[in-house]
């Protein structure tokens, strides 16, 4: 069975359906899956107005067939939710609605009727209330598996990896340890080799600058180094600790495959330098698979149809790999 890709729209005042309705329109050139979106119709249908997409929408249910999404009008399963204008500033006045559409993601993720979900940008600050977390951390404790998420920003090039996500710095020295190191490793190992029938090479980051540390107590030598010795028992290509000042500029010369930070920003921002929009965001760990562009909500631009939907694309494409 060609089961279906699900896309989350996200928050609703965001270039989310600019890049939907975008996507839409390309879709043939890219990916033959079938696929819908889970939002409202009557705020999709208000949005495609105002930005001027002559797209036909087509209202789904939980009772939705295959073939209800073959024709060339955008499936919309409905969540309701309604508001004035096609454009509002963003506030946590949709927390609700966005929440409902990860539960109908996750409901028919978790039923096996799609082949997984990608969520479009919503905004951290509004729907988690300033709480230390992005979606990552939400969907592993929706799911019952907290503390078994791999975050992995992925392109065919080179992917990166954080041991911590979304904590201050000043307590990521303190949440490194070398179970976490050994866990993630392990799954980002076994997911190449599932879906690339490869097997990775790793290049594992030191915390300090330059590894350098006087102290035999330092994170490099009394965990990192640790977790990389035990890691290559398991036959694992690791190497490490590796400088960060240096392990972007020669990861083509070492062909690595994945770059381990310590902390968000350590690799999401040359990663991102690198690689722009041609990145997404994989959420591994949980028992269904979640992708979402590697952007945010990019209010300053919502409504303006400038808005580069290569990320969800990309997103979209990703599901190629998978059966």
């Amino acid at each position: 069975m060609n089961k279906p890709i699900a896309i989350i729209a996200g928050e609703p005042n965001s270039i989310s359906s600019e890049i939907i309705f975008k996507s839409w329109q390309l879709r043939k050139q890219y990916t033959h899956k079938p696929l819908f979106i889970i939002g409202s119709v009557q705020l999709l249908t208000l949005q495609k107005k105002k930005l001027h997409y002559q797209i036909k929408i087509r209202k789904i249910d939980n009772s939705f067939k295959i073939n209800d999404l073959k024709s060339n009008e955008l499936p919309v399963y409905d969540i309701d939710y309604k508001q004035k204008n096609s454009f509002e500033k963003i506030s946590n006045k949709s927390n609700k609605y966005i929440l409902k559409c990860f539960n109908q993601a996750i409901i028919l993720a978790k039923s096996k009727k799609i082949l997984g979900f990608i969520n479009c940008p919503i905004s951290k600050e509004f729907l988690f209330k300033g709480k230390n977390q992005g979606i990552t951390e939400f969907l592993s404790k929706k799911s019952g598996k907290s503390g078994n998420e791999v975050m992995l920003i992925y392109n065919k090039k080179l992917s990166v990896s954080p041991i911590t996500t979304h904590i201050p710095l000043k307590q990521v020295s303190s949440e490194i340890k070398k179970s976490k190191i050994i866990k993630k490793v392990k799954v980002i190992n076994s997911f190449y080799k599932k879906i690339f029938n490869k097997k990775p090479n790793f290049a594992i980051l030191g915390l300090n600058p330059h590894n350098f540390s006087q102290s035999k107590k330092s994170e490099e030598k009394k965990i990192i180094y640790q977790a990389i010795k035990n890691l290559t028992k398991f036959k694992i290509k690791v190497s490490g600790p590796v400088p960060a000042d240096s392990s972007f500029v020669i990861f083509k010369k070492y062909k690595f495959d994945v770059i381990i930070g310590m902390y968000h920003d350590q690799v999401l921002t040359p990663f991102k330098a690198l690689f722009n929009y041609n990145a997404i965001n994989i959420t591994l760990g949980l028992p269904y698979i979640r992708i979402s562009p590697d952007h945010g909500v990019a209010e300053n631009i919502t409504g303006k149809k400038i808005a580069n939907p290569r990320s969800l694309i990309e997103s979209i494409k990703f599901f190629n790999y998978i059966n």
